[in-house]
């Protein structure tokens, strides 16, 4: 039987026209999708000979020979590139680059394989806790966070595994290091009066529709930014999610969700429709929310979560998260009598497990509330009441949204000429690479903007047209 070529050799073939043809992998795309250079001999030997020498010649971050003695950072390094990095997503690529190249190989990569000790590696994960900050050192200081100091420490566990596994060492070192513990981070939800407040201040900022589909349905804000209006069904509100965006190096790549649990379709409520239907007359993308300044692209999600912040100060409401959303969707779910095998499949959990364990709280408070308001019922239901309806009777103070000084980017301008004349002006980029404008002119400035509404949808409606002639042509 013929011998198995190990990962890395590359393989050899007999070639229906008599020759031997040799293959071998030298690198990857951003995609992940192996790239390879092939040679061509008469003889087996001859064609393994030349298969040798393209791959060292190809391959000079390889060492020369994988053996014991060889240097921590040259194994951490060959390990990456040939048994990690293909099967890795872009996102988790950027984080172990990180923690290999900036952390690792720098500190213990000068340290034999077989000669790195416990005590070794504990030394420098305790170092890294207290002087593992390279960026930002100025306002955050030197000290790493104790989930950056166990991200490290799983990647380097992970490559002397694989050490292990290859015979270069017995036993793996990182086992037994003290780590520091990772304390999960505090969930904030928004109360009913902050989401209100929350939701006219968005409406004001232009960005209604978003976070309202958003607080609807839990979405992860990838999941939410890669929506097409291809996935919403207007009939019967059905919403597929199948796709989710993040940036990876200033570029947003679009892929399929983690997990097939990931993989989902969740029914919209009417009410919620009725925004939708309005707002996709507004736009004319095939995305739920494209970009303003760059057309077919949809919304940075670094620009989403500054603009949350911004919203949630002008609002008067504390600063949360986007993914804090996500609970406050899921938490009002569960309060309203939602089950959670049904809330796991809508929020995309692998398993109902995860989402009692992610808000074992919520549920512990809701029978804590069943529990008292049974006791109150034997005990004291008249007084509950008045209680709670004098609650329910107070007033609550009007919330007038922020004016925002500079009008929002797509929207136009409008200024005064003279005491009864408006003019209304929209400058957008054709799909020449042009900036066209076009005015519009009124007595008052509430007729002015208006008219201005109106123009900008002909003006979008035109570059949409415009934008699918080309692509005929």
């Amino acid at each position: 039987m013929a011998r198995k070529r190990k990962n890395g050799e590359g393989t050899l073939r007999h070639r229906t026209d008599g020759r031997w043809e040799g293959r071998v992998v030298i690198g990857y795309d951003e995609e992940g999708n192996p790239k390879t250079k092939s040679v061509l001999a008469r003889t087996k030997a001859e064609c393994a000979s030349k298969l040798e020498k393209l791959r060292n010649a190809t391959d000079p971050k390889k060492p020369a020979k994988v053996r014991p003695d060889m240097a921590m950072g040259d194994w951490l390094d060959y390990w990456y590139q040939n048994h990690s990095k293909p099967g890795l997503r872009p996102t988790t690529r950027q984080s172990y680059e990180n923690w290999l190249y900036e952390h690792l190989i720098p500190g213990v990569g000068h340290i034999p394989l077989n000669k790195v000790t416990q005590s070794d590696l504990q030394q420098f994960f305790t170092g890294m806790k207290k002087n593992g900050r390279h960026a930002h050192v100025e306002t955050k200081g030197t000290a790493l966070s104790d989930r950056s100091v166990q991200s490290c420490y799983a990647v380097c566990r992970k490559a002397l595994d694989k050490a292990v596994a290859e015979n270069l060492i017995r036993a793996n070192p990182a086992q037994g290091c003290k780590l520091p513990p990772v304390k999960g981070r505090d969930m904030q939800v928004l109360t009913k009066e902050e989401m209100q407040r929350f939701l006219l201040q968005a409406r004001e900022e232009g960005m209604y529709e978003l976070f309202l589909l958003e607080l609807t349905t839990g979405l992860r804000r990838g999941e939410l930014l890669a929506l097409r209006w291809d996935d919403l069904d207007m009939e019967t509100g059905v919403l597929k999610i199948d796709r989710q965006i993040y940036p990876v190096r200033g570029k947003l790549i679009v892929t399929e969700p983690k997990t097939k649990a990931g993989i989902r379709t969740i029914i919209l409520p009417p009410p919620m429709l009725e925004v939708l239907r309005e707002y996709k007359e507004q736009t004319f993308s095939p995305l739920l929310f494209p970009s303003r300044i760059r057309p077919g692209q949809p919304i940075d999600p670094g620009y989403v979560r500054k603009r949350l912040q911004v919203i949630l100060e002008r609002a008067g409401c504390k600063q949360v998260r986007f993914h804090d959303l996500r609970h406050t969707f899921a938490t009002m779910a569960l309060e309203h009598g939602m089950d959670v095998k049904t809330l796991s499949a809508i929020i995309g959990h692998v398993s109902s497990t995860t989402t009692l364990n992610v808000y074992a709280h919520i549920t512990d408070e809701m029978r804590k509330s069943a529990a008292a308001k049974i006791d109150h019922g034997i005990a004291g239901a008249e007084a509950l009441e008045g209680a709670q309806n004098a609650e329910e009777t107070a007033p609550a103070p009007e919330f007038v949204p922020y004016k925002t000084p500079r009008r929002r980017p797509g929207t136009g301008c409008v200024s005064q000429l003279r005491p009864h004349l408006w003019e209304g002006r929209y400058s957008p980029v054709w799909p020449d690479g042009k900036k066209h404008s076009r005015n519009i002119y009124a007595k008052t400035e509430a007729e002015c903007e208006e008219k201005l509404k109106k123009l900008i949808l002909e003006m979008k409606a035109e570059i949409a047209q415009a934008r699918g002639e080309m692509k005929i042509n």
